[in-house]
């Protein structure tokens, strides 16, 4: 059974770093979170891929290829504008035959939940779809059920309707007929496979899961999901790079090639330090998701924080980490944990101070003893007074 996976979006809502790359190549534990869902549907026994790409897929296609260095094999189909997860389904019908799989490209599921969903398409035919609980179920797909029928999928509704904690994992068993189900039902708005799946001959089937299922659809979730997966598979080090003796690495933590933490440094849990990043003496790391090419200056203080590719962070700068209050396209978004965001390419002077929840956008500037807050556009300059 083939699987699609949808990862043809780019992700408004991590921006800027999707300014740049498609959301499937952001870094969990150093590796693009669509090669942590490749991993997982190939240890599920799948090894015939189509990949929907879209946005900025040069990204993807260079990284995975044909596959061969995962011993799988991938074709892509190319989505060139984002219409929703049914369109781009539709897109990959000239690649499929029979029953397949469809994955969302920015969900990490246990190999499991996709072993489950194959097994009920195979046992018993008709539209299946993977389900799981969470704490916030408005979040995402609401599910309703009927025993394991779906009888309603409903994204997003308003919190105080939500009478179940079931939402839609983002697996499902179908076959080819869905492609005319498809075409039937497309119009100039968004298409979603749900919709189509929902109105499908016979009824839609949910396998209920309890295991692994991390979503990133926002810029703190990036940050819970790469320490969450450190802490399953511990940490990992490149082939390559320094870690002085008088520097401190407290697990899980990954590192990339040529890392080079400096004396005095500390680097705590839930960090992940992509190729080529450098800590400055004394400097501390926390929680952080730190692109290759970067760098943290002596004597600074960096906690719940993204730090984009090649972005430069000054000495005794301080992004205090902790709880915050974003606004993210104009909602609301109260006490998540983000100390903050420094865009690709961008520039911190020494002894500034970023609030928590600030996001300063790729190619920006801060000048040293500045106190920043809030969202600063791309290429921005911030200065004193």
């Amino acid at each position: 059974m083939k699987a699609i996976i949808l990862a043809a979006g780019e992700g408004t809502r991590l921006r800027p770093l999707t300014r740049t790359r498609p959301k499937p190549m952001l870094p969990i534990a150093n590796r693009p979170l669509l090669e942590h869902v490749l991993e997982a549907a190939h240890e599920a026994g799948i090894d015939e891929f189509v990949f929907v790409v879209g946005y900025k897929r040069e990204r993807i296609q260079s990284h995975f290829g044909d596959g061969d260095d995962w011993g799988v094999d991938i074709e892509y189909a190319n989505q060139e504008k984002q219409l929703g997860t049914g369109h781009a389904v539709l897109q990959a019908e000239p690649f499929v035959e029979g029953e397949f799989l469809a994955l969302n490209g920015d969900r990490i599921v246990e190999p499991s939940a996709i072993s489950a969903v194959v097994e009920e398409r195979r046992e018993n035919g008709g539209p299946v779809m993977a389900v799981t609980r969470v704490e916030n179920p408005a979040n995402y797909g609401v599910v309703d059920l009927d025993e394991r029928r779906v009888r309603s999928i409903e994204e997003k509704p308003p919190a105080h309707t939500v009478e179940t904690e079931f939402i839609n994992a983002g697996v499902y068993g179908l076959d080819e007929s869905v492609f005319d189900k498809l075409r039937a039902a497309e119009s100039e708005g968004e298409l979603a496979i749900t919709t189509t799946i929902q109105a499908a001959d016979g009824p839609l089937r949910a396998v209920p899961f309890d295991g692994l299922w991390l979503d990133v659809s926002h810029l703190w979730d990036l940050l819970s999901v790469n320490a969450r997966v450190l802490d399953r598979s511990g940490a990992t080090s490149g082939s390559s790079g320094s870690v002085h003796d008088r520097a401190t690495v407290v697990g899980p933590v990954s590192r990339g090639g040529d890392v080079r933490i400096r004396p005095g440094a500390t680097v705590l849990p839930g960090t992940a330090l992509g190729d080529n990043v450098e800590i400055g003496s004394n400097a501390v790391v926390s929680n952080a998701v730190v692109l290759p090419d970067a760098s943290v200056g002596d004597g600074a203080v960096v906690r719940d924080c993204i730090v984009g590719e090649n972005a430069s962070i000054g000495p005794n700068t301080t992004v205090e980490g902790g709880d915050s209050d974003v606004v993210v396209d104009g909602e609301f978004y109260g006490d998540v944990r983000l100390g903050g965001v420094v865009g690709d390419n961008a520039v911190v002077g020494g002894a500034a101070v970023l609030e928590p929840g600030t996001v300063l956008g790729n190619d920006s500037a801060v000048s040293s003893g500045v106190v920043v807050d809030g969202r600063i556009e791309n290429s921005a300059v911030v200065r004193r007074g």
